[in-house]
């Protein structure tokens, strides 16, 4: 998959890929990774409080950065109905929270990063009519001059885009 490639998560097997005019091959990974911020379908939080999650975005924010990050994701009025709010341990994988709360969580944390390149794996595959509108509203604003590569199977995930490639069996048809 191209998010794959991107992220270099594994090395393509022909061609060439351009960051910024660099061949991705030769861009550090600590280098590579200041300029990528990833969210996919199945996000990875963990066992820890909702501002110590969204903090792995950018582990020297501070409290009030966590804060802005998350609401301008559509968090804040979800965390404030948590036990304790911003201080809520939410379990192992964001037990407590549903699929689309997880998913906005994982946004903020892009908010928060504020890397030019964002990488979206199928981010509103699993997430109800409701969070789905309140995660495009964040993209909206997240993507705005940023490099976004988005994979989707809904076409109203992607009706905004600049451009727009189908691929069928690992080719762009």
């Amino acid at each position: 998959r191209i998010v794959n490639l991107v992220a270099r998560f594994y090395p393509a097997s022909s061609g060439t890929i351009l960051i910024g005019g660099h061949e991705l091959a030769k861009i550090g990974t600590e280098q590579l990774y200041q300029h990528i911020s990833v969210v996919f379908q199945q996000v990875q939080l963990y066992d820890a409080t909702v501002m110590e999650n969204v903090r792995v975005g950018r582990k020297n924010a501070t409290d009030d950065e966590v804060i802005a990050a998350c609401k301008a994701a559509n968090c804040d009025q979800f965390i404030q109905h948590l036990p304790k709010g911003y201080q809520t341990s939410i379990g192992e994988g964001g037990a407590l929270l549903s699929g689309g709360e997880r998913q906005r969580l994982s946004i903020a944390r892009g908010f928060l990063k504020n890397a030019s390149i964002l990488l979206l794996d199928e981010i509103t595959a699993s997430v109800d009519p409701q969070n789905q509108f309140f995660i495009h509203q964040a993209l909206n604003v997240l993507a705005k001059d940023k490099t976004v590569i988005i994979i989707a199977h809904r076409l109203n995930t992607v009706v905004n885009a600049d451009q727009i490639l189908v691929m069928d069996k690992g080719q762009i048809v």
